[in-house]
């Protein structure tokens, strides 16, 4: 099953928006998650145009297929690619999406981004390794990746906490073109813990601004 123009959900100014956010969802969860639609309509009020979409396992869970758990990453890069066609011409389009959907478009981001068909790559919570289980990293491709890239993460996400990822950028295993935004004691979904001095509402609101800023400078 490939994406179409009419599986896309829409949030933003689609006709004159001076970006576009082609989006993912994460492994577990479909497109119309509580996150997802949220930010997407925070990406919306700041002017960039977000189209949610879902792989062919999560969209056959929706019209009642066989609930199949995610296929690997790898196996969903022709999808994602589809996704790209799919969304056909307009204004510049950033990939991305919320932790397994990021770690997909990221596969697909160099070879994309050097053919000039995407302009940019944003993960919401990337998965740097499965929880509790730092040693298994999923960065190689990382090391040398060469198109912009926003990555969006909390301070304590169990994927991929700052201190483990700042390791790693010492390291030097996280490419320069990677740029990230921190939300403060945030978890996978950015949500920090009560007494920590941050809000979830305040964590999501940062990281859209977060987020349109670095989609503007892509404009090109």
């Amino acid at each position: 099953m490939e994406p179409q123009q009419d599986r896309f959900l829409l949030a933003g100014p689609a006709a004159d928006a001076p970006v576009r956010f082609l989006c993912a969802h994460g492994a577990g969860a479909g497109m119309e998650t509580p996150f997802l639609k949220t930010f997407a309509q925070l990406l919306a009020e700041r002017g960039v145009a977000t189209l949610r979409f879902e792989f062919a396992y999560m969209a056959a869970r929706r019209f009642g297929g066989t609930r199949r758990p995610p296929p690997k990453a790898e196996r969903l890069m022709d999808e994602y690619r589809a996704a790209v066609a799919a969304a056909g011409p307009g204004a510049p389009l950033v990939i991305g999406g919320k932790s397994m959907g990021g770690r997909v478009a990221s596969l697909v981001a160099d070879e994309l981004y050097a053919a000039g068909r995407v302009a940019g790559l944003v993960c919401l919570g990337y998965p740097f390794h499965p929880p509790g289980k730092p040693e298994q990293l999923r960065t190689v491709h990382l090391q040398a990746l060469a198109c912009p890239a926003l990555i969006v993460q909390g301070d304590r996400d169990p994927f991929g906490s700052r201190a483990e990822v700042e390791a790693l950028m010492a390291a030097k295993a996280i490419a320069p073109a990677i740029r990230f935004h921190w939300a403060g004691d945030g978890d996978h979904d950015l949500g920090p813990r009560g007494g920590s001095g941050f809000t979830r509402k305040g964590n999501l609101a940062t990281a859209a601004d977060a987020v349109a800023a670095w989609c503007e400078a892509r404009r090109g």
